[in-house]
């Protein structure tokens, strides 16, 4: 067994633990309130999406949770979506909303989240990371379990649970884009410069935002990371240029790496500007975790195709 084998069963048996044993977030609770203190110095106050319930989802009761695996963030049972800005010490006036990724019942709100954002940072982007609603899970019903249903790949039977989550996701993640066009002003942003990436599920909603979306909560780029295509609402491609950045691995263990080459092919089709980097390893979720691999650079190339777009 590998060292990267080895992490990810380490990762998918801790993950198990948690949601099968919800309060086991509190053991070693100095040591996460340590770690959430640290983070929490580089971000702004969450913003809540909605006054009062999300519309939906208001008879929602859980309570949002954040653990550490292996040397992952996760969330859990967001029922109260918000957008966590971080700003850039000078903004160059570009700005872009992350959405992790998590099959739609977690979200891996460090290595696809909080990290991107702090690389964009670094680049003068002001970055805003989407914390949206996430299906439940039920301890009472383990073989629901969506991290179960991964290593399985029941696609279907996961698509059939997450069918009413992905539809308040995407209007999260418009809720979001109009928050931050209004906003535009108060954060330093040009409100044409304004884009929405998303990794795995991320990605889902990403899509699902661009096929839907109007004039005012319209993404101006976009970037699907390793996207899961078939739970995507909609497939018209916008008639105003969007320019897209794809990035994924060709050895994708969930078997996804032809989702993000068939979007690529989409906006081809549609003679819409597209970028595609298909890695030969890195397999999915690799974000910001660093293998050694020339995946590693994905998000340095992400860097040079804003900078083409005259958005750095």
């Amino acid at each position: 067994m590998n060292d990267g084998t080895m992490f990810r069963r380490l990762t998918i048996h801790t993950l198990q633990l948690a949601i099968k044993y919800p309060t086991m977030n509190k053991i070693g609770g100095i040591l996460i309130f340590f770690t959430v203190a640290i983070t929490a110095s580089a971000q702004e106050k969450p913003i809540p999406l909605y006054n009062g319930p999300a519309p939906g989802s208001e008879n929602w009761t859980w309570d949002e949770k954040t653990i550490d695996v292996n040397d992952m963030k996760i969330t859990l049972d967001v029922s109260k979506p918000t957008l966590i800005p971080f700003l850039p010490a000078k903004p160059n006036g570009t700005a872009v909303i992350i959405a992790p990724g998590g099959a739609f019942h977690a979200l891996a709100v460090g290595h696809e989240g909080a990290d991107v954002a702090k690389w964009l940072n670094e680049k003068g982007v002001t970055a805003f990371v989407l914390k949206y609603r996430l299906g439940h899970d039920d301890p009472a019903h383990p073989e629901n379990n969506f991290v179960t249903l991964l290593q399985t790949k029941n696609f279907k039977k996961l698509d059939s649970i997450n069918s009413v989550i992905v539809p308040l996701a995407m209007q999260d993640g418009l809720t979001a884009m109009k928050y931050v066009r209004e906003h535009a002003a108060t954060y330093r942003i040009d409100p044409k410069k304004i884009g929405f990436m998303g990794f795995s599920a991320g990605g889902t909603v990403t899509m699902s935002v661009i096929y839907n979306a109007t004039d005012e909560n319209r993404p101006n780029f976009v970037a699907p990371i390793y996207a899961y295509e078939k739970a995507i609402i909609g497939s018209n491609v916008p008639s105003v240029k969007t320019p897209i950045f794809i990035a994924a691995a060709t050895d994708d263990d969930l078997g996804l790496a032809s989702h993000s080459v068939h979007i690529y092919e989409k906006w081809v089709d549609a003679n819409q500007p597209a970028e595609l980097h298909m890695y030969e390893k890195g397999k999915h979720g690799f974000g910001m975790h660093k293998q050694n691999l020339p995946v590693d650079k994905w998000i340095e190339r992400f860097g040079d195709w804003l900078q083409m777009h005259g958005l750095l």
